[in-house]
Parts: structure tokens; sequence; C-alpha cells
């Protein structure tokens, strides 16, 4: 009964409208020019190499846009968000630079004609080499580019409008001649104006259990300005600008060019739509089609799934994961599931692979029974096949090799085993643009993070597919990390590499010799955080699971001389179904020392100690659920960490602030509600009352009907009368993830302070889950620093009490 209490009370404090009696403006506040400098440093640039191995992009982008670009006009529908004015993604994270470096003599190639304030939503190499095609994001539209690579010009490839919403989907004909994506219809007219009628739902014994979700279909006017946005032409346009309509205007998901070329596979959105469930949940009709548009073969129609179970591992009774046969002319393979998509249901075999080749008369071929659900495709050129099955609920994966013979089982293993990860196998792409698997006199070759007890260390391996034997090509040594990208015709390995001091950057490395040629050579972004010192440390909490953070103390420290320091340590808890995968290490203690803003490490040049990263396992072996103790692991947790930095003499156990952000706030407010071990607490963008989550949340499958008090134990919303602790609370005031709803900590703000307790809460003006606006995000660092100095660094001793 008093569970039943707690929970109605809870309900009613969260539907219950907010009080901002304490409310005031301060306007945007900055915090010390340290902290600035750090979040005006440029980011490192990504790179893109052509299909010939010639040529590598160099991709910059820019430091945080302003509160000014996040204020453009947005949609938000069906789960999407996006902005109807050019058509493009809503905040997007563009390219403000590219750059062109010839590899055999590291030279740099400008580009002439380049839009003159760049914001490229994505850069996609021509299957020659010859030619890129940029997606240019303009104020009213998104438009196409063509870079010719040998004369070093761009210039806007046809007055095609790209329909850019879900990001932009290009892909270049074999020839090189052309590109297909997805366009706005010229003659589309104005947007809807008004709803056409009242919102009525109804439901009549249909089980339908949904996770909750943000930004659905409300009404006819949303599906109608959905329909109006969503619908895209099929279109190809040639190097002669020259733009041919393959479909109809109609709302696709997305399409793909068989490896022929003379099939397209499309996926479009059908009626009726839903207002439980966001856009991938949405009944879908896949078809194959010729260059002409006309209808050769419809592959599935998928009802709408809104009616799943709520487990991980649940999937829809129908023709899935539908794709081309990168190896083949025309032959389309998917998955079916073989317990009508229930995990719950007892099966010997969950997924059937199956393929069929044009002109898609036959009956289709079985190619793979799986015990577990099918994950991905990887095929080689000559037929051989890679195919990967998972299963979440024990966290099991299985690779088998696949070629006229009868399937073979390359590896069985937990892909929770970081230490026993072999890899992911390379891909080249073939003279047609496809990516296939890359082989190697019958091996593949296989990249990894290389996890163990010392930190991450890249490798590279070659293994027999036949034997399953394996060969170590390369790996990363000390001091520095290094990761390889691909191998080179040339045996050369093209990396990324960096170390302590030494921001990354692209190298070519000779396997055979070692010798290194550097390719780019980046400047140290933060020059003034050069003193700040960081490890990796090791520890154990008291039921002996391993654990570890990393460790930055501010510039010149000297423990002996300075003493213990106030230390704010920042984790976010990971379920496991082992004591030994979590207890593995994660990370290097080699990695370039870019200081964060936004992890804590940015308190190093405030005078604090932070262990950033902390490890916080949440473990259930067995018969038990990670969440079964989850508040006793959190608690066990924490008294590890704190004890760790004790120990090294580096912490002051009476000046210890918890914080995290999205479940690591999650997990702070649970901290704080559970123990009295913190003397303050940072909670960013959170979900504190779970009662609001009913159909399950994170890694968790149960429902609240399931277990109320699993929900109401989770929640620190129901223990808030014990949270004591100072706790900042921080929030996009638009946040779209799933459950985080702003209200979230609206609600745990006023049950804190109705019930005498101490905090603050901060809306962030148009953020979202993440904050991304330079006012926002340096807004959000003056509060933290103001925070943890009060409550802090500037403590008062604790009282007898």
């Amino acid at each position: 009964m008093k569970t039943l209490s707690l929970f109605l009370l809870g309900l009613l404090i969260s539907l219950s409208h907010p009080v901002w009696a304490e409310a005031v403006d301060i306007g945007y506040m900055e915090p010390a020019a340290e902290i600035t400098a750090i979040v005006d440093a440029p980011p490192p640039p990504a790179a893109s190499l052509s299909p010939d191995g010639r040529w590598l992009l160099s991709l910059e982008r820019p430091a945080l846009p302003s509160l000014a670009d996040l204020a453009e006009p947005e949609y938000r529908l069906a789960g999407m968000r996006f902005n109807p004015r050019n058509q493009g993604p809503s905040q997007p994270r563009y390219l403000s630079g590219v750059q062109l470096i010839e590899l055999a003599n590291q030279q740099n190639k400008s580009i002439r004609g380049l839009p003159r304030n760049l914001r490229v939503l994505s850069a996609s190499w021509s299957p020659d080499s010859r030619y890129l095609a940029l997606l240019q994001l303009e104020q009213d539209h998104t438009a196409l580019w063509r870079v010719d690579v040998e004369r070093g010009h761009a210039e806007r490839w046809s007055k095609v409008n790209v329909n850019a919403i879900r990001g932009g989907e290009l892909q270049w004909a074999a020839d090189s001649q052309a590109v297909y994506l997805l366009a706005v219809d010229p003659k589309r007219g104005a947007e809807p104006a008004v709803p056409a009628g009242p919102v009525v739902t109804e439901v009549r014994g249909r089980t339908a259990p949904a996770r909750t979700y943000q930004d659905l279909l409300q009404n006819s006017h949303d599906e109608a300005l959905f329909n109006h946005y969503m619908a895209s032409q099929l279109v190809r346009v040639g190097l002669n600008n020259r733009i041919q309509v393959i479909t109809d205007a109609k709302p696709y998901l997305g399409f793909s060019l068989a490896p022929d070329n003379q099939h397209l596979l499309t996926t479009r959105l059908t009626e009726p739509y839903s207002y439980a469930v966001p856009m991938f949940r949405f009944a879908r009709t896949t078809e194959v089609l010729n260059r002409r548009g006309e209808l050769l073969y419809t592959v599935e129609q998928q009802p709408l799934a809104d009616n799943l179970p709520i487990a991980f591992d649940a999937v829809v009774d129908s023709r899935r994961a539908i794709q081309w046969r990168s190896d083949q002319p025309a032959t389309l393979v998917w998955a079916k599931a073989q317990d009508g998509g229930d995990p719950r249901q007892p099966a010997e075999a969950r997924d059937q692979l199956l393929q069929l080749a044009a002109p898609f008369s036959a009956e289709p071929t079985p190619l793979l029974d799986m015990q577990y659900r099918f994950a991905s495709l990887l095929s080689a050129e000559d037929g051989t096949s890679l195919v990967w099955e998972r299963w979440w609920q024990d966290r099991q994966e299985k690779l088998w090799l696949l070629t006229d013979a009868e399937p073979k089982l390359l590896w069985e293993r937990s892909y929770e085993d970081r230490y026993g990860d072999p890899g992911t196998p390379l891909t080249r792409q073939d003279a047609n643009g496809n990516r296939v698997l890359r082989l190697d006199d019958g091996a593949i070759l296989l990249t990894g993070a290389g996890a163990s007890d010392e930190g991450d260390r890249p490798f590279i391996d070659r293994m027999q597919l036949q034997s399953g034997e394996t060969e170590r090509l390369w790996r990363s040594e000390a001091p520095y990390y290094e990761y390889p990208i691909t191998l080179r015709a040339d045996g050369r390995l093209l990396t990324q590499r960096e170390s302590m001091d030494t921001p990354p950057d692209f190298y070519l490395r000779d396997l055979q010799s070692g010798a290194l040629t550097a390719v780019t050579q980046t400047p140290h972004p933060m020059p003034h955080t050069l003193g700040i010192s960081r490890e990796m440390i090791h520890y154990q909490r008291e039921d002996g699971v391993p654990m570890s953070a990393t460790l930055l103390l501010p510039a010149g420290y000297d423990k002996e001389r300075d003493g213990p320091l106030p230390t704010i340590i920042w984790a976010y808890p990971r379920e496991f179904r082992s004591s030994a995968a979590a207890g593995q290490v994660s990370g290097s203690p080699y990695r370039f020392n870019r200081i964060s803003y936004w992890n804590p490490q940015f308190l190093a040049t405030q005078g604090y100690a932070v262990l950033d990263s902390a490890t916080m396992p949440i473990v259930g072996e067995g018969d038990k659920e990670p969440n079964d103790s989850f508040i006793e692991q959190l608690v066990m947790n924490s008294k590890a960490a704190i004890e760790a930095g004790v120990s090294r003499g580096v912490t002051d156990p009476e000046r210890v602030a918890l914080g995290g952000h999205s479940y690591g706030a999650f997990m702070t407010a649970n901290v704080l509600a559970h123990s009295d071990l913190f003397r303050a607490g940072i909670a960013r963008s959170g979900a504190y009352n779970r009662s609001l989550t009913p159909f399950g949340f994170q890694r968790e499958q149960r429902t609240l009907w399931d277990d109320t008090d699993l929900y109401i134990r989770m929640s620190p919303f129901f223990h808030a009368h014990n949270i004591k602790t100072p706790l900042l609370l921080i929030h996009g005031a638009e946040d779209n993830n799933s459950g985080t709803f702003p209200m979230q900590s609206e609600r745990l703000y006023q049950a804190i302070k109705g019930n005498g307790g101490t905090t603050r809460l901060v809306m962030l003006p148009l953020e979202s889950h993440g904050y991304r606006a330079r006012e926002s995000v340096l807004h959000m660092l003056w509060e933290t620093v103001n925070w943890l100095d009060e409550f802090v660094k500037n403590a008062e001793p604790r009282s007898a009490d």
C-alpha cells in the first residue's frame, strides 16, 4: 500500500504546473578566459580517402554555433526535427572547410570556387576518384555542388533542390557520370495551413506498448506537414547538369542503386501514420524499380510496427534489413524472423537470411538459419560473405563465413568482452563504387581498438578464413595511440596518430620497415593547457570488480606541497552481464590530452582534481538483472572512486562532487538520494521519475507494471526528500531525447524545493539533449564553476551530525 501511495503521489506532483517564484533573468554568463579558450579551440579534422588511394580529403568542422544558428526555423514531426526553410536537418553538424592532400608528396591542392559560406552536409567521392559531390546548406535550399579534383575547381551542379531533412542521401553511378538523390518537387505548392479535424485515438484490446518518444505527430495538420516535407522525387543528375526525374514525389525513406546500376531499391512510407510511435515504426513499402521508375518487384509491405514487444531483441514479423548484395549484379538479401519477432517465444532459429536475384520471379533462397538476430552482411567479389548475428539479452555474437560450401562458424563470443574482440574487417571500394569485403589470398584484414589491461592498443591482423589462424601485422606502441584506417595498395598503412601532447594527425606507415610519413601537421589547439597532467588509474570496488578512471590534475600541482584537492567525479552507468566484462579497461593513456569542456576536465584549470569517465558498472549475472541492485552498486562504485583519489593523496574526501549527463544525471540524483558521500552534484538533462517512462528505459526491458517497486526504487524523484546535498540541475528547454523531457528536471527541482533541499535549475533556451550554442555552453560552464566553488571548493567542514 505504501508503494502504491508513493506512486500516486509521484504522478500527482509530475502532473502539476511548474512554479517559478524564484526565477531570475541573469542573461548569458561566461566563465574564466582559460575555460572560454577551451570552448573556442577548433575541433580536430576528419579525413576521407579517395577510392584510388591517391587523395586524402581533410574535413574541418567549425567550433560551436551561435544561438542565432539554433534559432533557425524548426519543425518537429514523427520523431524528426528539420529546417523547413532549406529542407535540411535542424541544427546540422556541417563541414566548414575541405582540403585536398596528394598522398604521394603530401602536398595540399587548393579548391577554387567553393561557396563563400561553406556549410557542407556531406562529401562523396566518385568511383573513379575524379569528382567530389557536396551537399551545401543555403538559407532557403540545399544545393548540389561538384568538385573537379584534377582541376581543383568547384561549381554548383544543376539547380536541383535536395531534400536533406534526413541528412541528404546521395549515390554515385558506377561510371562516375551522374549521382542519384532525393529532391524536392519544383512544382510543390505551399505547405498546408490548418488541421482537418479533431484528434481521436482509440484502442480495443490490442496490445501496443511503446517507449517514451518525443516530437510525435499530434494531429491531421502535422500529418499533412509531414507528407509535404517528406515527399521527394528520386532523380538522376548527370555531369551535363541534366536532371532525370525517376519517380513522382512520395515520402521516401531511402534508396539504393544495385551493383549493376540498372535496378533501384526504394523504401517509402505508407499511411495511416501513428501518433504513438516515431517515423521509423511507420508502415512502409519496399520496391525494386528500373532506371525509368517502373515497378519490377514489391519486396515487402510492412505494416505499422506499434505493437512490438518491449524487449530489445524484438523485431517486425516481416522482411527486414533489405539490401543489395554488393558482390552480385542485382541480388536482394533480407532477414525474416522465425519466432514472430518476439524473443519471448521459444524457437530453434530466431532469424533466417534469404536472397533473391533479378528478375525476382523465383522463390527466395535460404542462406542461413540463425540462433540469434541478423546483424549485418559483408560480401566480397568472389561470392564470399560474412554474416553477423547477435542476441542482446545474453550479449552474444556469432560470425559466419558463407561460400558455396556449408556455412562455417568463424567465432562465437560475448560482444561485451572488449579484450577478446577480434576486430572489424577492412573493406574497399570496387570499380563500381560498391563497398566490398577486402580479401587477401583467402584472408581478411581485421582492425580493432585492441583493448587490454594497459589500455587500448589498436591493431591490424590477417585472418585466414579456412583455418581461422590469425597473424598480427602491426600494433600501436607506447607512448603513442595510433589507429589504422586502411591498408593501401602499395602496402602502406594509413593511420591516425597522437600522443599526450601531440594532437591527432594522419600518417603513412610502411609495415615492413616501420617508416612513418606525416601527411598532416595540426597545431596544438589549446597550448595553455599543456601543463595539466592526465593519468589512467585503476582501482577496485569492495566486491572486487576492477574499475578505472582518467585522473586530471592542475598544471604545476604538487601533492606534497599543495595537499589534497577539491574533486569532481564524472560518470555514466553501464550495464553488464558479467563481472569480468565490467572490469575491463576502456580508453588509452596515450590519447591526446585535449581538455574537454563537455566533461568536467576544464575544472583542472580552476584548481580541481578531476576523475573523468569513472567506470560505473552495474552487473547482473545469471538470473539477476543489472538493475535489481542498481542503487547498491551505484553507491559502492562511488565509494570506490572517492577512495581511489584519497589513497593517491590528491582528493580531499570532505570536498568531492559527483556529476553526469543524461543517464549520468539520473545516476547523480540517485546517489545523492541514497548516500551522503558528496558535497554537491551536477545533473544535466536527466530523467528522474520513471513512472513517466513506463514501458522501459535505458537498458531496462521490464515495464512499470511488470515491477512497480523497481521503477519507484530507481526513481530519485520518489526519494527527493532525502536529497539534502546541493544539486545543480541543467536541462535543454527543447530536449528531444526519449524520456528526458525538460519536465523531468522541473519536477525534481520542485520536489527538492518542497522538501527543504538546496537546488538550482537552469533551463537553456533552444537547446536539445546536448547543448550546442556557444552562449549556452559557456553559461553551463559558468554555472558549474560557481556551484562547485560555493559548495565544494569553499565548503565548510561537515558538522558532527
